[in-house]
């Protein structure tokens, strides 16, 4: 975030540290930085220079990373691809093709994506020379199981993800650029769910934080272990 950027600017964009983005997504800070900061490595004796993947919306702070809720979203697909196996150089070129191809420069979190990207999906694998996937079949089996368990949770308005259903897809808690600058927030009352989770710790009860915050007592039970499992992972 730029210092003479004014906050509302970041309403309907979301605004994420490195850490805030790591926590939701469940993966290592570092991870993040070298994705979308780049990094360096030493190979026959010279410096190599790995870009970041794209560039972020939201400008440095400080040199400090911070991410949108597109950035975030699209993320998700990234460490989703990477964990099932597919190599980040296949991941680069997929993503790469996939811009011209959706001719939007996030394309893994759109709708056409998930409609269309099967095809943009084996045919940058077949460019990139991904040798870990041995055989159509399964090419076609980790995109099914990719895109089927991503796009489960997220809800789209037109060809944008518009929400992100964080805790088992359910429908209590969203993640929404649009509503406490994309923290998670309990979906019915906007009540930040970091908030249930701490009231909860403090008042020792579930049921009398849900009268003081006015919520259903299943949201805030829903507040508290989300973020246990946040903290677990």
């Amino acid at each position: 975030m730029n210092q003479q950027t004014p906050i509302h600017e970041f309403v309907g964009v979301g605004l994420y540290s490195v850490a805030d983005a790591a926590k939701l997504l469940k993966a290592p800070p570092r991870n993040l930085r070298r994705w979308l900061g780049g990094y360096d490595y030493r190979r026959d004796d010279e410096i190599r220079h790995v870009p970041p993947l794209w560039t972020p919306d939201i400008p440095k702070l400080d040199d400090d990373i911070e991410l949108s809720f597109r950035d975030l979203i699209e993320l998700r697909f990234v460490r989703a691809f990477l964990e099932k196996g597919i190599g980040l150089k296949a991941v680069r070129n997929c993503l790469d093709y996939a811009r011209q191809c959706i001719e939007t420069d996030r394309p893994f979190s759109s709708g056409r994506f998930r409609t269309d990207g099967r095809t943009i999906f084996l045919e940058s694998l077949e460019a990139a020379g991904e040798p870990k996937l041995l055989d159509l079949k399964e090419k076609q089996y980790v995109f099914k199981q990719v895109v089927e368990q991503s796009f489960k949770d997220l809800d789209l308005e037109g060809d944008i993800v518009a929400r992100w259903r964080p805790y088992r897809g359910k429908d209590s808690i969203v993640v929404d650029p649009t509503r406490s600058f994309g923290q998670p927030v309990a979906a019915a009352s906007g009540v930040p769910t970091i908030v249930l989770a701490d009231a909860v710790k403090a008042e020792g009860s579930v049921a009398r934080v849900a009268a003081l915050y006015e919520v259903d007592k299943s949201v805030v039970q829903d507040a508290v272990r989300f973020h246990e499992e946040l903290l677990a992972a």
